[in-house]
């Protein structure tokens, strides 16, 4: 006998151990003979990691999926795995040293520092796999891969070589995201774009030789509102210290106001006048003529959209700051450097990225100083200079035009410091190359987006792809194969035997002062004497672009990889569509010439319960891990699925992981009572053989039910399967089929009780397989706990649909419907719970009245029904409701105070519609549509909605008050 309530807390570890003792999700475990393989590659979380609300909605959904499909037969893997997570890492053990006072990573050198990580992830990392197995998480964790193992880092080494031998890698300088903190590049992902205070400096820049033009300004109507000879053209800028990098100004080829001094020079307003920079003033589609002066400054080396204006327009790329974002102190005297600068302006050829990289142009006494600083000091000197746009305040006063503004700063995710695009010489894949195939596998129909709507964002990213910048300045990762010779030529191999063999072979092959060199030491030659090892890393999202193939044991030909590549489904978050899905994508297809996977279903944000997205700066971030030791890991999990549509956020509300708490409690507490009444559990009970027509309408709805989760699962529908369940097990199953058996448990009837009792135990067992898949613990112990089984609950097969009759189904949902309807008017009317209504029957077919007939007991015990009487015209002053063919009327005057109950409901009614009046007002506000967050819309539009509904169902009752 099961105890009197379900302690999750208590039996959630011990389903757990017992699924993990029998390795209950080994590979194939529970698999048909010849069954087809299903496999789902977990998308790594990071090993520093630990579990928060979008992994529980990640995982939960593959979990359904991967029980639902184990149970079907199918021979299933959900293969776990980790990502080492470069910057992360490194950054935790380096305040592990720093928190305990040992020597920095700098301090201990490489290769004792990287040890001292492996170390902390033998002993710390990785939590976040036990909390995904508290989630319920069915993977194989005998196969759990990192992808800084030994078989990854083969795989990455095999990709890297074999791209670059292919053209498809190579070393460049490009602008990247730069984070001086970690002094690495970072992708994209790991930029942080927030809204900050800032300022908009405007700066004259003079014309070279005292020329000057007509500058004119005019309205939309094209009148003229200014006119005035200047000799210089006005910039704007927030960031004043990249002045000094400039390499032309722009302008739009459609600005009027400009087109006289297109093609002259003018001065960089800052640094020693004696050497100030003249550049070109040039025309490109990238200015707004409509925003600011309509004059942009072009610094390609620290602005991104500066940088293709700059490579459209071959301007040169003049790198201001070091690696820490201090202001360069390298190379020549700034005199020097400016000279050679001009050269550049005056000839007609395309200057060398390298050539120009090398050239420091931060004045001598800007050099070495910190970029906010420098900043200070260069608005300073343009100010003492006169150079600044002047403006007027409201005492008539001039003063430098300076705004303060929002801006938008990119600052590094894990630094909190602020990113500098910084021109840096990186590793680059071509993405463009690699792109074209997955783009067509969209396209063609070969991986589907789920919801399709993300396709658009998937082509949008892959068809304007830039280079992919996969090296990083880090310790930690995967490092590069490349070897670099005294000359500088690069060795790239797999090993550094490798590498020193080609290298050999190169020197050997080419005339030269290392020919020589070579052929000396020849026979004692130490990779040490020739090459030296690039020190970067791989950017980790390379590794894991490589995971479904990769954890599968590629580029070894396994049984595994044959077996279950490709894979079926892709679960993921729309955030890392163009970090992780299209580099799957790419790899995938490149190495495997086939895509990694059918289906990407892609699942919207875990929000708050107010709409808003969770952050620890608003203090409503929900740990899951909480959750689960409040209610439960299964209460959450439905609560996560119920919720999950396709392309609605979730807004999670503890109230409804209570609520499914109790839903799990409802289940409990009727396979108690199904205990005390007998019910055969695990029987050989055939469901044609039922003969009670209350016996086949349950076994009807378990059939529609079975239809609905399966037709709902294939169509990553997860909403609407688990609302099938809900709908069941508490309505259905709970609620109706116990409580209508109950005559038949209490009467004298033996064999209608033993069928009721068999067939009670077969609903209940594939109930129990049902929710499975969502709720795994409840229905693993309940499965357990009602009879001794041959296999555990994760391993039975999945329900099938046996018995459809559709006469019984109308007959007794015609019951149910009857007795709701009822029951819903007694409770609108105000009707005492413990009064005895009469009901009337008006209309209605010769079937309508055989089912009364049949089932008046149950309407009358259940409805609280004191007679039944038939009549043409419904009664005065009675409530009505309509079922089927037939209009019920509880006549009211025997039972309420009618004025009494007339009252109340006008004053309700006049109070909802006010309430109404009001929201219908804002939403037809624009200003609150345009300002509010879109969240607090939504929320009014449902508000208007209830209330609209409250309205009605108030004035549908005053109706039937008044007759």
């Amino acid at each position: 006998m099961l105890d009197k309530t379900y302690d999750a807390a208590a039996i959630e570890p011990r389903i757990a151990a017992r699924w993990d003792e029998a390795e209950a999700f080994a590979a194939g475990a529970g698999a048909k003979g010849g069954a087809d393989p299903y496999c789902i590659v977990i998308p790594p979380p990071n090993v520093t990691g630990s579990l928060h609300m979008g992994h529980a909605l990640n995982n939960t959904l593959q979990d359904v999926l991967v029980r639902w499909r184990r149970m079907l037969g199918d021979n299933v893997l959900w293969q776990p795995g980790m990502d080492h997570a470069g910057i992360a890492t490194q950054m935790v053990v380096e305040r592990q040293l720093a928190e305990r006072g040992e020597p920095g990573r700098r301090e201990m050198g490489r290769d004792a520092f990287i040890e001292r990580i492996w170390q902390w992830k033998d002993e710390s990392g990785g939590a976040i796999f036990n909390q995904l197995k508290r989630l319920g998480a069915s993977c194989d964790w005998s196969r759990e891969r990192f992808t800084m193992d030994e078989g990854l880092s083969e795989a990455v080494l095999e990709v890297f070589v074999r791209l670059y031998d292919d053209g498809l890698i190579y070393r460049g300088k490009r602008l990247v995201n730069w984070d001086p903190t970690f002094e690495t590049a970072i992708s994209d992902l790991e930029v942080e774009n927030r809204e900050v205070d800032g300022h908009m400096w405007h700066f004259k820049y003079p014309l070279a030789d005292g020329a000057t033009y007509e500058y004119v300004e005019k309205d939309e109507d094209g009148n003229e509102t200014l006119r005035e000879t200047r000799d210089y053209i006005s910039i704007a800028t927030t960031r004043p210290e990249t002045m000094l990098g400039d390499g032309a100004v722009a302008v739009h080829p459609s600005d009027e106001r400009y087109a006289s001094i297109v093609g002259k020079l003018c001065e960089i307003p800052v640094g020693p006048k004696e050497h100030r920079r003249l550049i070109p003033i040039i025309t490109d589609d990238y200015p707004d003529p409509k925003f600011g002066s309509g004059a942009v400054k072009i610094t390609g080396a620290h602005d991104f959209n500066d940088y293709g204006v700059a490579q459209r327009n071959g301007i040169p790329l003049y790198r201001l700051m070091d690696e820490k974002a201090q202001m360069r102190a390298d190379g020549e005297p700034y005199a020097e450097e400016a000279a050679k600068a001009m050269a550049i302006v005056k000839s007609d050829e395309t200057p060398d990225v390298v050539i120009v990289d090398a050239i420091n142009l931060v004045p001598d006494e800007l050099r070495g100083l910190d970029r906010y600083e420098a900043r200070r000091r260069v608005v300073e000197a343009i100010n003492a200079d006169g150079l600044a746009v002047m403006t007027l305040d409201e005492d008539g006063n001039a003063h430098p035009f300076v705004e303060s503004k929002k801006i938008m700063q990119p600052f590094g995710d894990r630094s909190g410091d602020v990113i500098e695009p910084m021109l840096t010489d990186q590793w680059f894949a071509d993405a463009k190359t690699l792109a074209e195939p997955a783009i067509a596998s969209v396209r063609e129909g070969r991986t589907n987006f789920v919801p399709k709507n993300w396709e658009n964002t998937y082509f949008a990213w892959m068809e304007n792809i830039e280079p992919w910048c996969i090296s990083r300045q880090l310790w930690w990762g995967h490092r590069i194969p490349a070897w670099y010779g005294p000359d500088g030529q690069v060795f790239v191999r797999k090993t550094e035997e490798e590498a020193l063999g080609a290298a050999v072979q190169h020197y050997l092959a080419h005339e030269g002062p290392w020919k020589a060199f070579v052929e000396e030491k020849l026979e004692n030659m130490e990779p040490g004497d020739l090459l030296t090892r690039d020190p970067d890393v791989l950017d980790t999202w390379f590794s894991s672009a490589l995971w479904p193939f990769s954890t599968l044991g590629w580029p070894k030909n396994t049984e595994a990889l044959k077996t279950w590549y490709p894979t079926n489904a892709l679960v993921t978050g729309f955030d890392i569509i163009f970090f992780w899905v299209a580099r799957m994508m790419m790899m995938g297809i490149h190495f495997m010439d086939e895509e990694p996977f059918e289906t990407v279903y892609v699942h919207a944000l875990v929000r708050d319960k107010r709409g808003q997205k969770m952050s620890k700066s608003k203090g409503n971030v929900i740990d899951p891990l909480k959750l689960i030791d409040e209610y439960g890991a299964d209460a959450l999990r439905f609560t996560l699925a119920i919720m999950a549509a396709q392309g609605r956020d979730v807004k999670l509300d503890e109230q409804r992981i209570a609520g499914y708490r109790n839903f799990g409690t409802k289940l409990w507490n009727a396979v108690r009572f199904a205990g005390m009444n007998g019910a055969v559990h695990g029987g050989d009970f055939d469901p044609s053989s039922a003969g009670h027509q209350l016996n086949r309408w349950i076994l009807t709805e378990l059939s529609r039910t079975i239809d609905e989760v399966n037709a709902a699962l294939r169509d990553y529908r997860f909403n609407e399967a688990a609302g099938a369940l809900y709908r069941f097990v508490w309505n259905q199953l709970c609620d109706w089929y116990l409580e209508l058996l109950k005559p038949i448990f209490n009467g004298e009837d033996e064999g209608a009780k033993a069928e009721a009792r068999s067939c009670l135990g077969y609903v209940l067992d594939q109930s129990f397989a049902m929710l499975h898949p969502f709720m795994p613990f409840l229905t693993e112990e309940l499965w357990a706990g009602t009879a001794e089984r041959d296999a555990m609950l994760c391993h039975t097969a999945w329900p099938t649909a046996d018995v459809k009759d559709r006469t019984a189904a109308a007959e007794i949902n015609w019951l149910i419907d009857t007795i709701t309807a009822i029951r819903s008017l007694r409770a609108e009317m105000n009707v005492p719970a413990a009064a005895k209504a009469p009901l009337v029957l008006v209309g209605g077919s010769d079937e309508t009245h055989e089912r009364i007939a049949r089932h008046r007991a149950a309407v009358q015990r259940l409805a609280r029904i004191e007679n039944i009487t038939h009549a043409d015209t419904a009664p005065p002053q009675s409530a009505q409701v309509i079922v089927g063919d037939s209009t019920l009327c509880l006549p009211l005057g025997d039972l309420i105070d009618v004025d009494a109950e007339t009252a109340r409901l006008e004053k309700s009614l006049k109070g909802v519609q006010g309430d109404l009046s009001r929201s219908e007002k804002k939403l037809g506000n624009e200003k609150f549509i345009a300002k509010a967050d879109p969240e607090v819309v939504e929320a009014e539009r449902e508000k208007a909605m209830e209330l609209s509904q409250q309205v009605s169902r108030l004035e549908m009752a005053l109706a039937n008050l008044r007759g």
